[in-house]
């Protein structure tokens, strides 16, 4: 969602901000603004509706005098549409305070209705301006810029993290969080605030995390963490695993693309140093160890949207491997139907920034709920690690791009590193057979280094497919979940229907789509396998063929028995069938970026669409 740089110390704040805002634009957003105190201690704003190039013309034609300290956000809108007004930051205390904040203010109705009846009025139909005019109230109050935010904090209910400047208090940004993320950025004789650590990752590499229910002030040579009531809090560094170049395009044409030319090295990466002599190595379960994995009688993983898909090929993989009932709930449905579990379930969620609010929620309801947790998460410090009793992180270095792509693939390895772990403390797996599974994770990077070659001509097969208005995705088994991750880039990124159904239910109801022209992906399972479905998915190709569809389909190399019924084939590397998900999915999000590319649209930034969903 929303993006949030802070900034004080010596250098230029409206660069610093600006180079910020630019780097979290990958969050989706509809409108950007800075709030700077310059170097004659007055507090100045620029704010625009569109996107940061509309602030930053403004900013050339019109400059304001720079300074020291200052405030940037991305707006991505809730209460009230994307205008000028709307957009942040928000002014307090006529005009000297300025406040950027993400998230949702519960209550803020009756907060505004109380400010009416005292005189305020408002210039937005934001939620943020009632805080920014609270704030403001409080600082003339107190004239302490901390204790302000404490007195503002204590009647706000709802998501947020606030920053807040004074033009009496140059040199210091006060930020406060709940149940939205900010994270401190350590300089020398600098100090930065940021939703996540992309905002300043090109100036340190230091962070610091901050707690659920705290505020912090920073000031060029000092930070100050303290909880709501003003206690002072104990806090952790750590360093940021990237650096700037990471999150960078390196000549690549979008992010997209370029991500999903780094999913052998998502892989490799969540692979690294958990794999030796046969053996799957976890250390960073910590309290969830043996005795407590045998223990466990249930697994529910949680997850939204792609992560939940990745989630899917969990259970195939676990209950497969552990023989442990395993399934999936999407996290915004999990906690509000009142699920059954205890001290022996384990919840494993899945989110690549760690900030997913329906996942972080589920999380904190499911601890209420004496559950055991575990995340599996990209992104250093983040909340829903924080929350979890341990954490597999994937280490597929940052993901701009809106869409997921490779950290799709990383999930699912870092789930099928549980699933052979779990088998190995339960026993439900020889040695022999933990390594034979081993050594085909281990070859995944390069033969997916394999599928990008040999996917160089989708691009042509999406070109001719430019005004295609319907695809739909056809699985079985593993190939299900695939199925969906299809459909699911290919609405996100073209802005066309597409649907992922299970191939066996095509004829309760699907097939009733099926029309002469009609594009359908299958993604057909090996015909090595003695218990493949491979016969019955080629039935389904030769039933939707019969009724004029055409056909693309996924299938591994050498499969002569597709070719007859296929209209196209996408060959993958031969894999055992558990792990050619990881193969087949990457020609799917391929496809979903060309056929966009074809029709002109940003693949970076789809429409109505944040990268991190951080507000319910």
């Amino acid at each position: 969602m929303c993006g949030i740089v802070g900034y004080v110390g010596p250098n230029s704040s409206i660069d610093v901000l600006l180079r910020g805002l630019s780097r979290l634009e990958y969050r989706g957003y509809d409108s950007a603004g800075v709030a700077v105190i310059g170097t004659d201690a007055h507090l100045r704003t620029r704010k625009h509706a569109g996107k940061l190039k509309v602030l930053l013309d403004e900013l050339k034609a019109s400059p304001i005098q720079d300074g020291q300290t200052g405030i940037g956000h991305t707006r991505w809108a809730t209460h009230g549409g994307p205008t000028d007004g709307n957009a942040h930051p928000h002014l307090g205390d006529a005009g000297k305070l300025a406040l950027i904040h993400n998230g949702i203010i519960e209550n803020f109705a009756s907060l505004k209705e109380e400010l009416l009846l005292d005189g305020e009025t408002f210039t937005s139909e934001t939620d943020s301006e009632v805080v920014a005019i609270m704030a403001g109230r409080a600082y003339r109050e107190t004239g302490d810029l901390t204790r302000a935010m404490r007195e503002v904090v204590a009647r706000l209910e709802g998501a947020f993290t606030l920053l807040i400047v004074h033009e009496d208090r140059p040199g210091e940004v006060v930020g406060a969080r709940r149940n939205s993320p900010l994270v401190i950025g350590l300089g020398d004789g600098e100090n930065f605030l940021g939703s996540d650590v992309a905002a300043f990752v090109e100036f340190t590499r230091r962070a610091v995390e901050i707690g659920q229910d705290q505020i912090v002030t920073i000031r060029p040579d000092s930070v100050e963490v303290t909880d709501f009531d003003g206690n002072p809090v104990e806090t952790r560094e750590y360093e940021i695993a990237w650096d700037a170049s990471a999150s960078e395009k390196g000549g690549w044409s979008s992010f997209m693309r370029k991500e999903i030319s780094e999913e052998p090295d998502a892989v490799a990466n969540t692979l690294r140093g958990r794999v030796h002599e046969g053996e799957v190595l976890l250390p960073e379960l910590g309290v969830l160890d043996d005795a407590v994995l045998a223990s466990l009688d249930r697994i529910v993983i949680i997850g939204c949207g792609t992560a939940a898909y990745a989630g899917m090929l969990g259970t195939y993989a676990i209950e497969s491997w552990a023989r442990i009932p395993v399934e999936v709930e999407l996290s915004h449905e999990f906690r509000y139907r009142n699920p059954v579990i205890n001290e022996r379930t384990l919840v494993v969620s899945i989110s690549q920034s760690g900030e997913t609010m329906d996942t972080l929620m589920a999380v904190k309801y499911a601890r209420g709920e004496g559950a055991r947790t575990l995340s599996i998460c990209n992104t250093q410090g983040s909340s829903i690690p924080r929350e979890s009793e341990a954490v597999l992180y994937t280490h597929a270095g940052p993901e701009v791009a809106v869409a997921s792509t490779k950290a799709f693939v990383a999930q699912v390895t870092a789930l099928y590193l549980l699933g052979l772990h779990l088998a190995s403390v339960r026993g439900t797996l020889s040695a022999d057979e933990i390594t034979a599974s081993i050594n085909e994770l281990l070859a995944i990077p390069g033969k997916l280094a394999d599928v990008l070659i040999a996917s160089a001509d989708i691009g042509q097969l999406a070109g001719w497919m430019a005004d295609t208005r319907s695809v739909l995705f056809l699985g079985r088994n593993v190939g299900f979940p695939v199925a969906l991750e299809g459909a699911l880039k290919l609405k996100e990124l073209a802005y066309i229907h597409a649907e992922g159904f299970a191939a066996g239910e095509l004829k309760h109801g699907p097939i009733a789509l099926i029309e002469p022209g009609q594009i359908v992906f299958v993604i057909v399972p090996s015909p090595r396998d003695p218990n493949s479905l491979h016969p019955k998915v080629v039935s389904n190709i030769q039933e939707i063929r019969a009724r004029g569809a055409r056909v693309i389909a996924i299938a591994e190399k050498g499969d002569a028995a597709v070719l007859p019924f296929a209209d196209e084939v996408i060959p993958i590397p031969l894999a055992a069938p558990m792990f050619e998900p990881l193969l087949a999915v990457v020609p799917l999000h391929i496809f979903a970026l060309e056929l966009a590319t074809a029709k002109g649209l940003d693949v970076d930034q789809p429409r109505n669409l944040a990268k991190s969903v951080t507000v319910e």
